[in-house]
C-alpha cells in the first residue's frame, strides 16, 4: 500500500551510509565502487552522484519497506532483481559522476560566497542530469513523436522546477533497470521503448498519488511478467529457424518482432513481418540508370556507324526513346515490388499495398502515354509504332513527345532539387505534417528508421563530384572501348548468310544470326555493369592516397626520418597529450630547441613505451638502454637525448680526428659542429663525465684540479665547447683511458682493490690530458698546462675515492650511458633491430604530427569500456601443447623459437637464461592469437591512464590529488571479457578456467562475465523436479584468497544464446556489466600497444566534435595485422587486410560517408547504441556478419561513422590456405545474407543516388561483381562453344569486314583485371607506398608476383563467387570456424579435395574442358594476339583453381607425403557412409553433406539448379555432329544415336559391377565371369565394326569422351536436385556414378602433383614461395618442416 507524502519522514541517514552493504567498513564484493569508507567514495563527483541517487524526500514510500535510494523505490514498485539493481546503481552513479566532472570543468571559475558555490554546484548537477536524460531518451522521444504519443518524460505536479532533475534521474534509473534485465529483448530497442512507456506511466501514477493501492512487487516479477513472455515468443520463432536452414519468410527474427512496436497498434499483439527475400532495391536504381545509359550509347553508336546518318534531330529522337525504357523499367519495378511484398500485406497497414498498387497503375499509364507520344514523332511509322499512332488519330507532332518527357521528368527534377538541399530533405522526412506525410508516403514507405540520414551540403558535394568523375570516365570507356567498336561488326554479322550450319537446326530459317549476337554481346553487357567496380577502385585508391598524404601519413616511416624530427616530438607530444582540450593543432608551438619541461614529460611516456617493448621481448636490454630518454634534471645545462640518436657519433668523431691529422683544430671543430647530434653527443659526454667526477672525488684539491680543466673547456655561452687550447689529435687516447675507467666502474666489486683500480685509471686520464690533450703551443694552453701540472704533481692524487653511491640507479645509468656513448659504433638507423619495434616507434612518432585531437585531463575524459567475447578459444597454451610434436616432429615452441629468434633471445636474456614453465607459456601465448595476449594488450589502457594521472600531478599536489590519481583509472576504464562457458569449464575442471582465473588475479581490474546454468528445484511441486535456470554473472579476481569473487548475478528468462548467433548473444549478455560513455569492441585475435593506449583520451574527444554536420556515433580505428611475417599467404592477407582497414575505410568515411562497422576495434557511443539495439545484430543466419549490421543500424538511426588513422590496434589473421578460404567463405556467406536483409534494402532506398553507389560498390556490390566476373568467363566460353561448334565463328572471322576487328577481345581485358586480383593489389600498392615509400611498394609488388600472389587472389575470387552465389541461390549460410593456431602443417590431399571440390575443382575442370574444345575445333582459322591473352587469363584461372591449394600447401610436393596422401585419399573414397560416420572419414558421408543446401532450398532454388545443370548437355549436342562417323550429317538421328551410346555406357558397367555380382550365389560366380568376358568381346567386336565399316576414328573416341563426360555429370546434378523423387528408385546407381566421377577428378588433379613431387627441386622451389619472408630473415624453414632440431646444450 503506497501512502502519500503527507506523513512526517524520519531523519535521513547519509547517502553513503544508506548504500552500505553491511557493518564491515571494508566491502569486498564490489565492482568499481565499494560503497564503504574507501578513498574513491570521497571524490566530489562520486559524492554528488551518490547524493543524487539517494535523494528520495519527495518519493511516496511503500509501507513496511525502507528504500535506500531511487533504485530500491523502483524495485519495490516493479520487482527488479537485486543483482540488476546493484549493477545499474553503480552504472548510473559512474555515468553521472563522469558527466558532472566535465560540466564542472566548464563552469566559470572565480571567487564567490559559499551560497553561490552551492547554487553553482546544484546548477551543474542539474545540467549533468539533463544531459544524461537527453542522451538516454533521444530515441524514446523520437519514437513517441513517430507514434504520435505524448512522452512520459514530463513534469510531475509534485515536483517544482528546481526538483525536476530528480524526476529525470528516476526515469533514467527506470530505463536502466528495464534494459539491464531485458536479456535478448535488448536487441529490440522499440520494444524496450514500449515497455518503458508503459512503466513510466505507472511510475507517474504513483508519483502523482493516484495509485494508492500499489502492492510491494516480488523481486523477480518484472522478469517473469514482462520479459519472459516476450522471450518465449522469440524462442518459439527461433525454433522455426531449424538451425538456420529454414527460409527467412517462415519465421520472425528480432527485427521482425521489433518493428511491430513501430505501429500505433503495437499494444494489441506481436505481428509477423517477414524478412525480404529479394536482392535489395539498392541495386535497382543503379541497374535502371546504367541500363538506360547503355541503351542510349548503343543508339548513338548504332546510328553513327551507319552510312545514311544525316539528321541530328532523328538521333535526338531516338536517344530520347530511353525515357520509354525508363518508364517500362519503372513498371517492371512496380510489379516486382508487389510480387516480393504481397505475402507481407496481410500484416501491413492498408496504406502500403495501396501505395504499391497506385504506383503500378501510374507506371502503366506512363508507359502507354509515352509510347503513343513517341509514335506521333515518327515519320512513316510501321509495325507497333503505326498501331500506336492510330490511337493518336494518325497525327504527326514532333514536339508532343518532348512535352510528355518534360512532364514525366518533373518528379525527378524535384528529387534532384531535394538532393541538393539535404536539410530540407531531412526536415521533410522527420515531419508529421499531413501533406508532407502524403508526399513522403508516395516517395518511399513510412518507416521509423532510415529518416534524416542526409549529410551536410559540403559532404554531399564531395562524394557527388567523385562519382560524377568516376561515371564520366566509366561511360566514356564503355562507349569508345566496349560499345562503339562492336556496332559495325554486329551489323555485318546480322547480314551474313551462313550456308554451312554444322548443327541440327531445331528452328529452321532463322535470320540475323541472333545466337551469335547474344554470344558476343552478353559478356560485354556484364562487363558494362561490372566495370564500375574497377573504376571505383582506381579512383578511390588514388584519392585515398592523396587524403592520407594530407593527413600526414608516412611522413616518418624510418628511424632515419625519426632522427631528423626528434627535436620536434616533445613539443608535439605536450600539445597532444598534456595540454587541456582547446583549439587543437593551432596551439602547437614551434621551437628551435627542445624545452626541458617538455622533454621531461615526453621522456616519462617514451621510457614507459620502451620498457613495454622490452617486457614484450621485442628489444634487448642493450636496445632498451639505447632507446631510453634520460630525464633532464634542473641543474643540467643541456637536454640529453636518447642514445640511439647519438649512436656512433663519438667513435665517428674520433675516427675523423685520426684521419685529418694535418688539419688544425678549427677545421675539425667546424666539421663536428656541422652535425647537431655529434655535438650533442660530445656535450652529453662532457656533462655526464662531470657528474661522475663529482660523485667519485672526495678530496677538494682533486676536484679543483679537474675543475680547472672543465672551466677551460667550457665557454661562457651555454652548450658550447672551446677547442682553441686543446689538441684534438689526443682525444682518441683520452677515449681509450675513459673506456678503461668505465669498465672498472661497471665491474663494481666495491673493495679496496677496486678503489685502487679507479685511482690508477684516473691518473692515466690526467696524464693523457696533461701531455696529449692540452695544446701547449697557444699562450692560454701553455698557461693551463703549467697551472694544472704544478698542482697535479704537488702530491699523489685521487687517493680518496667515494664508492658509497656507486650502486645507486642514478650512478649505474650514468656510467652505462657514458660507456655506450663511447663504444657504440652501429648507426642510429640500425636501432632497434626488431622490425616490429621499429614499426611501432615510427608509427607513434608519425602520429604526433597527424591531425589528432588534444587530450583533456584524465578527470574530464570520457569514460569507456572494452568488451571481448570468448568462447572456446585458447587462453594460454599449455606446456603439453607447446612441446607436443606434430607428424613432422615440430612443436609449437620450436616453431616460434625459429620464427622469432631475436625475441626468444631477448626473452632468455630477460629471464636470466632460466625461464620457468609459466614464463615460457606466456611467451608463446603472447605470439599467438590467444585471450591472454588480448587481455595484456587491453590492460595497457589502465597502465596508460595511471601514467597520465601521475603526469598531471605537480609539486603543489596534495594527498587528495594523489589519491584521486590512483582511483581515476578504475573510474574511467573497465574491461569485461565475456567468457560464455566459464561455468562449464569450471565444472569440467578445464585448464582454460584456471588460466582465465590467473588472468583475473594478474589484472585486478579485469572482469569476467559468463552464463551460469543452474539446476533449481521447481516451486510448488511435490515431486523433486529441477528446472534449468540461467544467470548472467560477473566475476573478479580475489588476489588474497586466489580465487574468483562473484559481484553480480542476474537471472535470465532462458538460455540467451539459443535464439540468435552465438557471438552477438555472448556480447549482449555481458554488455550490462560494461561502464562508461564509450565502448570498444575487441575480438579474441587482437592486441594492443602501450603507446596506442596512450592516445585513447584523444580519440574519445572525437565524439565531442562534428565531422561535417553530424557528431560521430562510431569511431573507426585502423588495424595492424601482426601475422604477416609467418608465410607468404599470411603476408598476402596482411597486405590485403591492411589496405582495407586503412586506405579503404579512410575513403569510405570521407568523402563517401558510407563507412560502417566492419568488426573490431571500433569505438561505439555506448549510450547511443544501447538505446538503439546494441553493438551488433543477432538474428540467426541473416546476421551472420553481425558486426556490419551495427554500422547499418547506426546509420539508419541517424548515426555517423568516422575513421581515424592516428591510432591503431593489433590484429591477427588466418595464415594457412584452408583457414583463409574458410574465412573468405564465411564473409561471402555473410554478404550473401546481407543482400536479403532489410538493412541493406532500406539503406539502398534511403541513400541518395551517389551515396547509394558508394554503398553498393563497397559492400554487397564487391561480392556481386566478383560473382559476375566468373559469370563473364562462363558466358564468353559457352558463347564461343556455340559459335565454334555451329561453324558460325569460322564464317564470321573469315568475313573481310570483321576479320580485323578486335573490339570484343579488348573489352574483355577488363574482366581479366578483376580476375587476377588487381582490384586488391592497387589499394595495397598505394597504402604501402604512402606509409613505406613507393620504392618499397614496387619491390613488394614484384616479390608478391614472384610468390605467385596472382594465383592466390584468383583462387580467392572463386571462393567469393561460389559462396556468395550459393547463398543467393539456396541460403543456408553458417558460421565457419577457421581456427587461430599456427598453421604450417601439411594438409592432406583428401582434406583439400573435400574443401575445394565443388567450389573450385569442378568449375575449373568445366572451364578447362570448354577451353580445350574451343582450341581443338577453332584452331585452324583463328589468329589474334589479344585474344590469346584473354585465353591465357582463362587458362590461368583454371590452373589457379585446380592447383593453388597444393601450391600453397607446406610439403605439398614432397614425395613421401604425396604417397601418404594418395593412400589416405583412396581409403577415404572407399569407405561407405552411414549414421555417425563423419565426412572426414567417408566419401559417402561427405557427398551427402555437400547436398545439404539442396535439401533445405526453396522450390525456386531447386528449379534454378535444374536449369543450370542443363548446360552440360550442350557438349554432347555440339560434338557428335563433328565426329567423323557422322559423315557431316545434320540429322536429328545422329543426336538420338548418341543418347543410345550414353545409355549403354551408363548401364553396362552397372550390370557387371562387383557389388551386383555379390548378390548372386557363389555357385553362379563362374557363369557370371564368363558372361562378363563375352560382353567385353561383344563390345570390342562392335567397336571394330564401327572402325572398319562406319568410319569411326581414334579422334572420335577422344571427342566422345569430351562429349559424354559432361552428360554424365549433368545426370548427377539433376538427380541431386530431384533427390526427393529419386531417393527410393535409382539413388544407389547415382551415388556410384558420382563416386566414379570424383575418383576421376581426383586422379586428374593428383597426377600432376605426383609428377612434380618426383622432382626434388620442385619442393625446394615451393618452400621458397611459401616462406620467402622467413628466408629473407635468415630462418631455415626446411628445418622446421623436416623437424630437424638442433638442441643446444644449454636447453
Amino acid at each position: 500500500m503506497a501512502s502519500t507524502s503527507g506523513t512526517k519522514r524520519p531523519l535521513q541517514p547519509l547517502p553513503l551510509a544508506r548504500l552500505g552493504l553491511g557493518k564491515d567498513p571494508k566491502n569486498e564484493d564490489y565492482n568499481i565502487l565499494p560503497f564503504d569508507q574507501s578513498a574513491v567514495m570521497e571524490l566530489p563527483e562520486i559524492k554528488v552522484a551518490v547524493e543524487a541517487v539517494c535523494k528520495r524526500e519527495d518519493l511516496p514510500s511503500i509501507q513496511g519497506v525502507v528504500q535506500k535510494d531511487i533504485f530500491d523505490w523502483l524495485s519495490c514498485i516493479f520487482g527488479f532483481q537485486k543483482g540488476n539493481k546493484a549493477n545499474q546503481r553503480e552504472h548510473l552513479i559512474l555515468l553521472l559522476a563522469n558527466i558532472y566532472t566535465r560540466e564542472t570543468d566548464r563552469r566559470p571559475r572565480g571567487q564567490g560566497t559559499n551560497q553561490a558555490t552551492v547554487m553553482a554546484e546544484g546548477t551543474t548537477r542539474a545540467r549533468a542530469i539533463e544531459k544524461l536524460k537527453d542522451e538516454f531518451f533521444s530515441n524514446y522521444e523520437l519514437w513517441c513523436k513517430y507514434m504520435h504519443l505524448s512522452s512520459h518524460i514530463w513534469n510531475n505536479v509534485r515536483y517544482a522546477e528546481e526538483k525536476q532533475p530528480q524526476l529525470h534521474l528516476i526515469y533514467v534509473a527506470l530505463y536502466l533497470l528495464i534494459w539491464g534485465e531485458a536479456s535478448n529483448i535488448r536487441f529490440m530497442p522499440e520494444c524496450i521503448c514500449y515497455i518503458f512507456h508503459k512503466m513510466a506511466n505507472e511510475a507517474h501514477q504513483v508519483l502523482a498519488g493516484r495509485d494508492t493501492n500499489r502492492k510491494l512487487a516480488d523481486p523477480d516479477s518484472f522478469l517473469s511478467d514482462v520479459i519472459t513472455p516476450i522471450y518465449q515468443i522469440l524462442s518459439q520463432e527461433a525454433e522455426k529457424n531449424k538451425g538456420g536452414k529454414a527460409s527467412h519468410s517462415l519465421w520472425s527474427n528480432y527485427d521482425d518482432l521489433n518493428e511491430c512496436f513501430w505501429s500505433e497498434r503495437c499494444s494489441s499483439e506481436l505481428r509477423k513481418q517477414k524478412e525480404g527475400m529479394s536482392l535489395p532495391a539498392a541495386n535497382e536504381v543503379a541497374f535502371f540508370s546504367s541500363k538506360i545509359l547503355a541503351i542510349a550509347m548503343i543508339i548513338v553508336a548504332w546510328t553513327q556507324s551507319g552510312s545514311s546518318f544525316h539528321n541530328n534531330e532523328d538521333v535526338l529522337r531516338r536517344v530520347l526513346s530511353i525515357f520509354i525504357t525508363y518508364a517500362i523499367l519503372s513498371f517492371l519495378r512496380a510489379i516486382l515490388e508487389i510480387i516480393l511484398s504481397i505475402h507481407a500485406w496481410r500484416c501491413s497497414e492498408l496504406t502500403q499495398p495501396l501505395c504499391c498498387l497506385l504506383k503500378l497503375v501510374v507506371a502503366s499509364i506512363w508507359v502507354v502515354v509515352l509510347l503513343v507520344g513517341y509514335s506521333t514523332s515518327v515519320k512513316n511509322p510501321t509495325g507497333l509504332m503505326k498501331f500506336l499512332n492510330h490511337w493518336a488519330g494518325d497525327s504527326h507532332n514532333q514536339s508532343l513527345y518532348y512535352y510528355l518527357v518534360v512532364l514525366y521528368l518533373i518528379p525527378d527534377v524535384l528529387a534532384i532539387i531535394l538532393f541538393s538541399l539535404p536539410p530540407l530533405r531531412e526536415k521533410m522526412e522527420l515531419s508529421n505534417w499531413p501533406i508532407i506525410n502524403i508526399i513522403m508516403w508516395w516517395a518511399q514507405p513510412k518507416l521509423y528508421v532510415g529518416r534524416g540520414m542526409h549529410v551536410g551540403t559540403f559532404s554531399l558535394l564531395k562524394y557527388a563530384i567523385f562519382w560524377i568523375l568516376v561515371l564520366s570516365v566509366k561511360l566514356a570507356f564503355s562507349y569508345y572501348v566496349e560499345i562503339l567498336p562492336l556496332v559495325r561488326p554486329t551489323k555485318a554479322i546480322m547480314k551474313i548468310h551462313v550456308e554451312d550450319y554444322q548443327l541440327h537446326k531445331f528452328i529452321p530459317n532463322v535470320k540475323h544470326n541472333m545466337g551469335v549476337i547474344i554470344a558476343i554481346w552478353a559478356p560485354i553487357v556484364l562487363v558494362y555493369f561490372m566495370d564500375v567496380q574497377i573504376w571505383y577502385t582506381i579512383f578511390s585508391t588514388l584519392l585515398g592516397g592523396v587524403l592520407g598524404a594530407f593527413r600526414h601519413l608516412g611522413e616518418i616511416r624510418t628511424i632515419g626520418m625519426l632522427q631528423s624530427r626528434f627535436e620536434s616530438m616533445p613539443s608535439e607530444f605536450v600539445c597532444c597529450f598534456v595540454q587541456p582540450s582547446g583549439s587543437g593543432r593551432d596551439t602547437k608551438r614551434k621551437r628551435a630547441s627542445i624545452d626541458p619541461k617538455d622533454m621531461a614529460k615526453f621522456s616519462r611516456m617514451w621510457n614507459e613505451f620502451i620498457d613495454s617493448m622490452r617486457m614484450e621481448d621485442l628489444i634487448s636490454k642493450r636496445d632498451r638502454d639505447l632507446l631510453l630518454s634520460p630525464f633532464p634534471s634542473s641543474d643540467d645545462s643541456m637536454v640529453p637525448l636518447p642514445l640511439f640518436l647519438l649512436a656512433s657519433k663519438i667513435p665517428a668523431a674520433l675516427n675523423m680526428v685520426k684521419e685529418f691529422k694535418g688539419k688544425d683544430n678549427a677545421e675539425k671543430a667546424k666539421i663536428i659542429r656541422g652535425d647537431k647530434y655529434t655535438l650533442s653527443a660530445i656535450l652529453d659526454c662532457y656533462y655526464t663525465l662531470m657528474q661522475i667526477k663529482d660523485c667519485l672525488l672526495e678530496d677538494e684539491d682533486d676536484r679543483k684540479i679537474v675543475g680547472e680543466i672543465y672551466d677551460a673547456v667550457a665557454e661562457r655561452s651555454k652548450n658550447k665547447i672551446s677547442w682553441k687550447n686543446f689538441n684534438m689529435s689526443g682525444m682518441p687516447l683520452l677515449a681509450v683511458s675513459l673506456e678503461k675507467l668505465l669498465k672498472i666502474l661497471m665491474d663494481n666489486r666495491g673493495n679496496n682493490a677496486f678503489k685502487d683500480q679507479i685511482t690508477i685509471a684516473l691518473l692515466d686520464i690526467m696524464e693523457c690530458v696533461i701531455h696529449d690533450v692540452i695544446d701547449k703551443s697557444t699562450p692560454r694552453g701553455n698557461e693551463i698546462h703549467n697551472q694544472v701540472s704544478q698542482k697535479y704533481y704537488e702530491k699523489q692524487r685521487f687517493k680518496k675515492i667515494n664508492t658509497s653511491d656507486i650502486k645507486s640507479k642514478f650512478w649505474i645509468e650514468k656510467v652505462n650511458r657514458l660507456h655506450l656513448l663511447l663504444t657504440v659504433k652501429e648507426s642510429a638507423t640500425d636501432v632497434p633491430l626488431n622490425s616490429e619495434a621499429r614499426r611501432r616507434i615510427t608509427f607513434f612518432a608519425n602520429s604526433l604530427f597527424m591531425n589528432m585531437r588534444s587530450a583533456p585531463e584524465v578527470s574530464n575524459m570520457r569514460s569507456f569500456s572494452v568488451l571481448t567475447p570468448h568462447y572456446k578459444e585458447e587462453v594460454l597454451y599449455s606446456d603439453e601443447e607447446l612441446r607436443k610434436e606434430n607428424e613432422d616432429g615440430v612443436s609449437i615452441l620450436f616453431y616460434l623459437q625459429t620464427i622469432y629468434p631475436d625475441e626468444w633471445t631477448n626473452f632468455q636474456q630477460r629471464m636470466n637464461c632460466n625461464p620457468g614453465k609459466e614464463d615460457i607459456r606466456e611467451w608463446v601465448s603472447h605470439r599467438g592469437q590467444t585471450l591472454s595476449r588480448s587481455v595484456r594488450g587491453m590492460m595497457y589502457y589502465k597502465k596508460a591512464l595511471e601514467l597520465q594521472c601521475s603526469m598531471e600531478l605537480t609539486a603543489n599536489s596534495n594527498d587528495e590529488d594523489r589519491t584521486r590519481g590512483q582511483v581515476l583509472p578504475d573510474l574511467k576504464f573497465t574491461y569485461v571479457v565475456s567468457c560464455q562457458i566459464y561455468g562449464t569449464l569450471k565444472r569440467s575442471n578445464d585448464s582454460r578456467q584456471k588460466d582465465i582465473l590467473n588472468l583475473m588475479l594478474m589484472y585486478p581490474s579485469l572482469r569476467v562475465a559468463y552464463i551460469d546454468e543452474v539446476d533449481e528445484p521447481v516451486k510448488d511441486k511435490t515431486e523433486r523436479k529441477t528446472l534449468k535456470v540461467y544467470y548472467s554473472v560477473l566475476l573478479k579476481g580475489d588476489t588474497i584468497n586466489k580465487c574468483e569473487r562473484e559481484i553480480y548475478r542476474i537471472k535470465l528468462p532462458g538460455p540467451p544464446t539459443k535464439i540468435g548467433e552465438g557471438k552477438p548473444e555472448n556480447q549482449n549478455h555481458a554488455i550490462v556489466f560494461t561502464r562508461g560513455e564509450a565502448l570498444q569492441t575487441i575480438d579474441m585475435n587482437q592486441d594492443n600497444y602501450f603507446e596506442e593506449a596512450f592516445k585513447m583520451r584523444n580519440v574519445l574527444e572525437e565524439f565531442q566534435h562534428s565531422h561535417g554536420s553530424l557528431k560521430p556515433t562510431i569511431l573507426g580505428l585502423r588495424e595492424h595485422v601482426f601475422t604477416g611475417s609467418i608465410s607468404s599467404l599470411a603476408w598476402f592477407m596482411s597486405n590485403q587486410e591492411t589496405s582495407f582497414v586503412t586506405i579503404g575505410q579512410r575513403f569510405l568515411a570521407s568523402p563517401l560517408r558510407v563507412r560502417f562497422h566492419y568488426g573490431h576495434p571500433d569505438i561505439f557511443d555506448r549510450i547511443f547504441h544501447i538505446t538503439r539495439g546494441g553493438i551488433s545484430k543477432a538474428s540467426k543466419t541473416i546476421n551472420l556478419s553481425e558486426d556490419i549490421f551495427a554500422g547499418f543500424n547506426s546509420t539508419l538511426r541517424g548515426g555517423h561513422v568516422t575513421h581515424h588513422d592516428y591510432i591503431q590496434v593489433g590484429k591477427g589473421r588466418d595464415v594457412g590456405m584452408n583457414q583463409i578460404s574458410l574465412f573468405e567463405a564465411k564473409v561471402a556467406n555473410g554478404n550473401g545474407e546481407q543482400t536479403l536483409s532489410r538493412d541493406v534494402y532500406r539503406l539502398g532506398c534511403r541513400f541518395d543516388f551517389f551515396r547509394m553507389l558508394s554503398f553498393y560498390c563497397t559492400t554487397v556490390g564487391f561480392y556481386f561483381n566478383s560473382m559476375v566476373t566468373v559469370l563473364i568467363v562462363y558466358l564468353f566460353l559457352y558463347g564461343r562453344l556455340y559459335m565454334v561448334l555451329s561453324g558460325l565463328e569460322r564464317e564470321i572471322l573469315e568475313d573481310p569486314s570483321i576479320k580485323q576487328n578486335k573490339a570484343l577481345e579488348a573489352a574483355l581485358v577488363t574482366q581479366s583485371f578483376i580476375q587476377m586480383g588487381m582490384l586488391l593489389v592497387l589499394p595495397m600498392l598505394m597504402e604501402i607506398g604512402l606509409e613505406k615509400g613507393f620504392r618499397t611498394a614496387l619491390g613488394d609488388f614484384i616479390i608478391m608476383q614472384l610468390q605467385l600472389s596472382s594465383i592466390f587472389f584468383t583462387f580467392q575470387l572463386g571462393t567469393k563467387a561460389h559462396y556468395f552465389g550459393g547463398t543467393i541461390l539456396h541460403g543456408g549460410s553458417k558460421y565457419r570456424a577457421t581456427g587461430r593456431g599456427f598453421v604450417v602443417l601439411h594438409a592432406k590431399f583428401a582434406d583439400n579435395y573435400r574443401l575445394y571440390s565443388r567450389s573450385h575443382f569442378v568449375k575449373a575442370l568445366e572451364l578447362g574442358l570448354l577451353l580445350v574444345i574451343y582450341e581443338v575445333y577453332g584452331k585452324s582459322y583463328r589468329n589474334s594476339s589479344i585474344y590469346l591473352f584473354i585465353t591465357f587469363s582463362m587458362w590461368f584461372l583454371v590452373g589457379s583453381w585446380l592447383f593453388a591449394p597444393f601450391l600453397f600447401n607446406p610439403s605439398g610436393f614432397e614425395w613421401a607425403k604425396t604417397v601418404d596422401d594418395w593412400t589416405d585419399w583412396k581409403r577415404w573414397m572407399g569407405i561407405h557412409g552411414g549414421v555417425g560416420i563423419q565426412p572426414e572419414k567417408s566419401w559417402e558421408s561427405w557427398w551427402d553433406e555437400e547436398q545439404e543446401h539442396l535439401r533445405n532450398t526453396s522450390r525456386r532454388g531447386r528449379v534454378l539448379e535444374i536449369i543450370l545443370a542443363l548446360r552440360f548437355f550442350i557438349y554432347q549436342y555440339g560434338i557428335v555432329y563433328h565426329l567423323d562417323i557422322a559423315h557431316h550429317s545434320r540429322s536429328l538421328l545422329v543426336y538420338e544415336l548418341s543418347w543410345c551410346a550414353v545409355l549403354i555406357i551408363l548401364i553396362v558397367p552397372k550390370m557387371v559391377s562387383v557389388r551386383r555380382l555379390r548378390m548372386f550365389h557363389m555357385d553362379l560366380q563362374l557363369s557370371l565371369r564368363m558372361l562378363k568376358g563375352l560382353l567385353f568381346l561383344f563390345l570390342l567386336a562392335i567397336i571394330v565394326v564401327l572402325f572398319k565399316l562406319c568410319g569411326l576414328t581414334l579422334s572420335d573416341i577422344f571427342a566422345s569422351v569430351l562429349a559424354f563426360m559432361p552428360t554424365g555429370w549433368a545426370f548427377i546434378l539433376l538427380a541431386q536436385a530431384c533427390r526427393p523423387l529419386l531417393q527410393k528408385l535409382i539413388w544407389e546407381p547415382v551415388k556410384e556414378l558420382a563416386r566414379a566421377y570424383d575418383f576421376i577428378m581426383g586422379l586428374v588433379i593428383f597426377t600432376p602433383i605426383a609428377i612434380l613431387s618426383w622432382l626434388p627441386w620442385v619442393s625446394e622451389f615451393q618452400m621458397r614461395i611459401l616462406f620467402n619472408q622467413a628466408f629473407s630473415r635468415g630462418l631455415h624453414i626446411s628445418m622446421i618442416l623436416a623437424g630437424k632440431k638442433e638442441r643446444a646444450s644449454s636447453n
